[in-house]
């Protein structure tokens, strides 16, 4: 029992020694090459240029409403239909119309008459007045009295032209061909005068409506030639170029309102209302290769620069790099970088120069970062 006591500090100690051991070995292994998502710059021409989102507008948007109030009593077409420069649209009730302009007739028959009945008696005073049989203020009364109905007569006529006018108000017509973009009143609703009932978009010419950001207002001009994309039709690009730019922000959105005309080959592709996307070059800067912007990082002294994995080793090394404007999630590099360099697209904060690192794709396949040409590519 004795013998047992004694021996038993003895493995204790050869049990503490074994784990030191193993401790002292796991140390001194290399740790694992930290995986870290690599991508290629994007190169062609879209990395120098700002995308903008908008909308097929017609040139000429034109309100249409009646100039007299009424009840509407008949809609003769509707939203999105064609339309040709004179077709009845709408009719109001023609009732009140009608009788003003009948009544208007009648004072002017009354005028009329009158005058004739006046100039009969100035032709009869003034055979007296050349006989001497009158005397001089009845000639000059005869002749006060002509003028009056004169002026009477040519009054009611006027009237009459009025009332005639706003009867023909009570139907709406259109002032040019074009579509129907919208309508904002049914049969049987009374409307008041200038009070709208259709959006007709004229046929003069298609834009894109688009909003600029007032960071950037002073990167753009009249005239400027941009490229339009369709989103039914990806990767057809039509010419067009910028018409019009809002003289103020708007107060909310703290953007510009622009329009971008179409050439007339593009705009007879384009329906209203489609979505479309307007390419814009950037002033100053040419095409250029592209990194997301979480790849750029803080230059060494001062400026850009990105993490590049050194081929066949697999370390880090940071690149100074000339970037231009960023854009909504990538961001142009002008100088610095190859399209054959693996640039770390995110995570740079963590890293250091010289670490070796293990590369993957998005697909988190790993990527053999190659020295020879043409032979870095995922596994």
């Amino acid at each position: 029992m004795r013998n047992q006591d004694r021996r038993l500090p003895v493995w204790i100690g050869l049990a503490l020694a074994g784990l030191l051991s193993a401790c002292s070995g796991g140390d001194a292994a290399d740790p694992a090459p930290r995986p870290v998502l690599v991508e290629r710059p994007q190169g062609g021409p879209d990395a120098a240029i700002a995308t903008f989102a908008g909308e097929i507008r017609a040139r000429r948007e034109s309100p249409l409403s009646f100039r007299i109030g009424g009840n509407l009593v008949r809609r003769l077409v509707d939203a999105g239909e064609r339309v040709r420069e004179g077709q009845v649209l709408a009719e109001l009730d023609p009732g009140d119309q009608r009788l003003q302009a009948e009544a208007a007739r009648a004072q002017l028959a009354a005028a009329e008459a009158e005058l004739a009945r006046v100039r009969a008696d100035r032709a009869r005073y003034q055979t007296l007045a050349r006989d001497q049989l009158v005397s001089r203020s009845a000639m000059d009364a005869q002749d006060a009295a002509w003028r009056a109905a004169e002026e009477r007569a040519r009054t009611a006529r006027a009237q009459l032209d009025v009332a005639s006018n706003q009867a023909a108000y009570a139907t709406l017509r259109a002032p040019r061909d074009g579509v129907i973009a919208s309508r904002a009143a049914e049969a049987g609703q009374v409307v008041a005068a200038g009070q709208a009932i259709y959006t007709l978009a004229g046929d003069d010419g298609r834009e894109v409506a688009i909003a600029l950001p007032e960071s950037r207002i002073g990167e753009f001009r009249l005239g400027q030639e941009v490229e339009v994309e369709l989103w039914d039709a990806p990767g057809e690009r039509m010419r067009g170029s910028i018409r019009e730019i809002a003289a103020a922000a708007d107060p909310q959105a703290r953007t510009f309102a622009a329009r971008v005309a179409l050439a007339p080959e593009a705009a007879a592709r384009a329906a209203l209302g489609q979505s479309a996307r307007v390419f814009v070059a950037r002033n100053g800067e040419r095409a250029a290769l592209s990194v997301p912007l979480s790849a750029l990082q803080p230059g060494p002294g001062g400026g850009h620069a990105v993490w590049v994995v050194a081929p066949g080793t697999g370390a880090l090394r940071l690149v100074p790099v000339q970037a231009g404007t960023p854009g909504q999630a990538r961001v142009p590099v002008l100088s610095g970088l190859s399209p054959e360099d693996w640039v770390v697209s995110a995570g740079g904060h963590l890293l250091r120069e010289g670490l070796v690192v293990a590369p993957v794709d998005r697909d988190n396949r790993p990527v053999v970062v190659a020295s020879a040409a043409g032979a870095d590519a995922p596994r």
